[in-house]
This record gives structure tokens, C-alpha cells and sequence, in this order.
């Protein structure tokens, strides 16, 4: 590991890791992808790939739209309003942005798995797509949807759809969560391996590159060679859901920085402590260069779920709790179908400086921006919130996925509605794909 692959100064801070201040922001724009938005997969694909969501209960189901979709018992199994399978393959859960936008300025976002695990995703295609939100009308256009497909045979195990001549990817292969281009080449963040994916800008896969850490591979129980008899904590240390949720492109160097979800485990299965760790990656030399650092989650939160620069060293981390809804539709007592059982708390977009890092490894957190109280004062929301207040916009969302730079004052964020098992803004309707404009200039001019 030399200077040149590594821009970190590891500086011993006097102030702790959490130390920060929460910036105000408003809403500048909105715009929404309905909910239920589908599209035709390719001409070549399998037909297994017409009807997706067929294995998302406790048998295969076939009949296209006969299973109501629910929020689980997490969140109360309140009905959503869409069921499954789903005729064609949805266009649901925006779980990442690229810094650097495509030529006609359209920004590159990943769909994510499919529908939640790799047992009952194996017809959900992987795809990502370019997207451009017009704030002005409230809708957000789908540019191009690009499928990946293995047709060199790079991913090392056997794919769901092994056999085909296409190889298109499902997720029953990856659960992809990040995304970047460098290039001509889309690099993807997986969660199962954990795993780097190279693709070309045509969905191609280029490589598929496994996770190292001081010279350790680092697997999760979905990892392929797991098995029922692996040891967590010994034979695989990522949790589930735990990889590479984040992953941003460092301007300078060029470097590809990892961010996992959820903290690693030790030897006693428990994790490691209240932080995520970051790991950089030469996509030029395609190998990881050993430096890395941690980012300590606020109280509450339990997870991230993006993760870009700014700038050379400033990067913007989401940050968030497990819950929706809004906190004052609490249920007081049972779940019922009026009520959220966990409502949203820790929603936080984080300003990181990844050029100090104190000695114990951990990154400073300039400041945050709270994202269930962002001012409305022009009314810009285009939907209504159940619990909601006039003059303040929330994203109460399980699941918030997406964050860019837009300019020196406006951030966008967008979410990963889970379709069709999350129910945030209201409380019986599945989410939209909903894209936000935030002007936050104190927050972007922060150091």
C-alpha cells in the first residue's frame, strides 16, 4: 500500500467520530415512479422471466397478480395494494446512484435483487437503468434499462438460469446494491459474495471480484460453498443484507470505496461494534489496496444505504433505522392497519471528511441532515403523507437508497420501495419510486 493509492490522512481527532451538526434542508423538487411500473424483459430471456415473483410465498405460484402483497410482520402486515407475480419484471427498488452521469445527463441507478432474498428472487432479473426526473411535471422518465448477462461465463458458480444461452443474471445470483461507472465499465457493490462486479455499459459481465480484507476473503451465508454446517462468525463473518450496500467513486484517485451495511461479526457470532467498515478498490489494477476505514452509525440507526463524494475527500453516507411510517401514527398497542408497529426515526443523509480519520480508524462526521424534517414552504410535495404535518416533507421509508451531489446547493436522494412490501407515505399503498430535490448549501459547504 503506497501514498498514491491512499488519500487518507489518518489524523488523531480531538472531537469523537459522532460529533456533528444537523443542517437544515428543503424540499426543491419531487417526482415519483409509480409504484407499480413493469417492463417487458428481453426478447431472448427465458420465459420464466414473464412472470416474476412466483416464489416470494410458501409454494411456486404461476398466476399472474393472485397474492396480495403485505409489509410483513416487521411492520405490521399491513395490506399494500399490489399483488403478486407480476406480468413482466418490476422496475422497483432505486438502491444506488452513480456520480458520473451518462452522456445526455441522465443519471445510471441499480434495481436492486428482486424481492428481498436470493431463495425467492431466481426469476427477478438484475438490471440497471438511466433515469431523469422531471421536477417540473413530478415524473421520472426510464431513459434505458441495460439487463446483465454472462455469455463469457466470468461469474465463477453456476447461475440460475445456467443453462440458457443468453445467462442472464437473476437475484438468485447477486443482490446488487451500488453502483458506479468508470469509463466504459459499470462496477456493481453485491451483498451475497460480498462481490465487485465489472459489466460493460451493455450489461456484459466483464469480472466478478471477491472481497478481501488483510488478506481474509470475506463471505456471508449466501456466499456460494456456504452451508447449513458453516460456523457464522468463523466460516463466514457478513451478514445478511450486510455487503456492499454502498459503494462510491473517488474523484483524484479513481479509487472505488466499498462501504459494507451492517457491522461484521466476530468468532461469537455478535457484531463488532456500532460501525461499518469501508474497503478501497483499484478498479484500474482491479485489486482491493488494503486501505480502508470506519463509519460509526448514530444511535438508532442500523444500517446505510449509499454512499457518494462530493468532492475529493467529502462524501455524503446515508444512514438509517429499520422502521416507517411516521412516528405519530405509532401503533400504541397491537399492530392494526391504522398504525405503524416501527415507525421511522433515523433518517439521515451524513457529511463524511474520509481525509480525517482518527487513530483508531474511524472517520470524522462533519454534519447531517435530518430526512423526516425537510421544510416544504412552497408546497412542492406531490403526495400526501399519512401522519404528516403541513410545511414539512418526511421520507418515511424503510428503505432510502440513493444519494447524489446535484450542484453546489441541491442533493437528490431517492428510495427502494420493495415492491410490493413497503408502505411508508401511506399506510395501505405500496411506495413509489420517489425522487427528491433537497437544497441544503450550508450542508454541502460544511468541512
Amino acid at each position: 500500500m503506497t501514498a498514491r493509492i491512499l488519500p487518507l490522512a489518518l489524523l488523531a481527532l480531538t472531537t469523537p467520530a459522532t460529533a456533528q451538526e444537523t443542517f437544515p434542508a428543503t424540499l426543491a423538487g419531487h417526482a415519483y415512479l409509480p409504484a407499480l411500473s413493469l417492463v417487458a424483459p428481453p426478447a431472448d430471456a427465458p420465459r420464466d422471466a414473464w412472470i416474476s415473483g412466483k416464489f416470494t410465498g410458501a409454494t411456486r405460484n404461476g398466476v399472474p397478480m393472485s397474492v396480495p402483497g403485505d409489509t410483513g410482520t416487521l411492520h405490521g402486515k399491513r395490506l399494500t395494494g399490489i399483488n403478486l407475480p407480476f406480468i413482466g419484471q418490476p422496475l422497483q427498488g432505486f438502491s444506488g446512484f452513480a456520480m458520473n452521469r451518462a452522456e445526455d445527463g441522465s443519471v445510471y441507478v441499480l434495481t436492486d435483487n428482486g424481492f428481498g432474498s436470493k431463495a425467492n428472487s431466481p426469476d427477478a432479473m438484475l438490471f440497471f437503468s438511466r433515469m431523469i426526473p422531471d421536477f417540473d411535471s413530478g415524473k421520472v422518465e426510464i431513459k434505458e434499462t441495460v439487463f446483465l448477462h454472462d455469455p463469457d461465463f466470468k461469474v465463477p458458480f453456476r447461475i440460475s438460469w445456467d443453462g440458457t444461452e443468453s445467462r442472464y443474471l437473476t437475484g438468485a445470483d447477486f443482490d446488487l446494491e451500488s453502483l458506479q461507472r468508470v469509463g466504459d465499465s459499470i462496477w456493481m457493490g453485491d451483498e451475497f459474495g460480498p462481490y465487485l462486479i465489472e459489466a460493460g455499459l451493455d450489461g456484459r459481465i466483464k469480472g466478478v471480484y471477491p472481497t478481501l480484507v488483510a488478506d481474509q476473503l470475506l463471505k456471508g451465508p449466501d456466499t456460494p460453498g456456504i452451508s447449513a454446517t458453516s460456523v457464522m462468525g468463523v466460516d463466514w463473518t457478513v451478514p445478511r443484507s450486510g455487503g456492499f450496500e454502498g459503494m462510491a467513486l473517488q474523484p483524484g484517485t479513481g479509487l472505488l470505496w466499498a462501504l459494507l451495511e451492517k457491522p461484521l461479526l466476530g468468532a461469537d457470532g455478535q457484531a463488532e461494534g456500532a460501525f461499518l467498515r469501508s474497503m478501497a478498490f483499484d478498479p484500474a489494477r482491479r485489486e482491493w489496496t488494503g486501505a480502508s476505514f470506519k463509519f460509526k452509525l448514530a444511535d438508532g440507526a442500523t444500517a446505510i444505504g449509499d454512499f457518494n463524494f462530493i468532492d475529493e475527500t467529502r462524501a455524503l453516507i446515508i444512514e438509517r433505522d429499520n422502521g416507517e411510517g411516521e412516528p405519530s401514527l405509532k401503533c400504541a398497542g397491537d399492530p392494526m392497519p391504522d398504525c405503524f408497529p416501527l415507525p421511522a426515526i433515523v433518517k439521515h443523509v451524513v457529511l463524511i471528511d474520509t481525509a480525517s480519520v482518527d487513530a483508531d480508524g474511524f472517520v470524522r462526521r462533519i454534519g447531517q441532515i435530518d430526512l423526516m424534517n425537510i421544510a416544504d414552504p412552497q408546497g412542492k410535495a406531490r403526495l400526501t403523507t399519512d401522519g404528516g404535518q403541513d410545511g414539512r416533507f418526511s421520507l418515511p421509508f424503510f428503505t432510502i437508497e440513493d444519494v447524489m451531489r446535484v450542484d453546489d446547493s441541491h442533493i437528490m436522494v431517492a428510495i427502494d420501495n420493495n415492491l410490493p412490501f413497503s408502505a411508508g407515505r401511506k399506510l395501505n399503498a405500496a411506495a413509489d419510486n420517489e425522487v427528491v430535490l433537497l437544497s441544503v448549501p450550508e450542508f454541502l459547504a460544511a468541512q
